[in-house]
């Protein structure tokens, strides 16, 4: 079966090597005997007719505000692709352009299209380290955070998850990320799926299950990943 995989800026968003998440997904997909297509999107770009799964990356602030029309321009076929439950990824820089907005330290005000309810103010330190969050849906992730936002979540918006380590959405109130039905957005990069394949086959389960395929993805003996993860549980922040 193809399956659609939406890689959203993947120029401008792509400071931290997050096209590893993209590169995950499509082995993983492989591996199970789907035929996976990647559709780059860029600024100027249309989504595909058909879209399974959009992943998007972090950038500079400066890059947010080069994409920032087309970010608005995209925005009511980001929202219905949400109601319409795509499973989305977007880390970082992403994350804050499908917030409401974001204050750069500069105090340049960037607008965003409100999947999250969240605002960011970027701050005077950059929050930079390896970081652990426990969520109810995906266990324990381990990721790398670097950003100067800190991000508020609204009165209703769900966390991704809460801190372990490290400091998340703003290093005081313990949560990290936020979840707004299939979509995602978090500060962990690594990128964050190689490391948390628990993740990477949920995504893929939610974009089977909407197309009505079942979702049961047969396990993956990963002795690597294993080790990765057990070192990255006790790796200091």
């Amino acid at each position: 079966m193809t399956l659609h995989l939406v890689h959203l800026y993947p120029d401008e968003m792509n400071t931290y090597g997050d096209r590893g998440n993209r590169l995950t997904l499509l082995q993983r997909a492989r591996w199970r005997g789907l035929d996976p297509v990647v559709h780059f999107v860029g600024i100027g770009d249309d989504f595909p007719e058909e879209t399974d799964l959009v992943l998007g990356g972090g950038g500079q602030d400066s890059a947010q505000a080069d994409i920032q029309a087309d970010v608005l321009r995209k925005g009511d076929r980001l929202h219905q692709l949400v109601r319409d439950g795509v499973p989305m990824l977007m880390v970082c820089g992403t994350y804050q352009l499908l917030g409401r907005r974001f204050r750069t330290h500069e105090g340049e005000e960037i607008a965003g299209i409100g999947v999250f309810d969240v605002e960011t103010i970027g701050g005077d330190r950059r929050l930079i380290g390896n970081a652990a969050v426990q969520t109810e849906a995906f266990g324990t992730l381990y990721g790398f955070e670097n950003h100067s936002g800190r991000t508020r979540l609204g009165a209703d918006q769900q966390p991704l998850g809460r801190v372990l380590r490290g400091n998340g959405n703003n290093g005081e109130d313990g949560t990290e990320g936020a979840r707004t039905g299939n979509a995602i957005g978090t500060y962990l990069h690594g990128p964050l799926l190689p490391a948390n394949p628990v993740l990477a086959d949920a995504l893929l389960s939610l974009a089977l299950a909407r197309r009505g395929e079942p979702a049961q993805l047969e396990p993956i003996d990963e002795p690597l990943v294993e080790r990765s993860r057990a070192e990255a549980a006790t790796r200091a922040y």
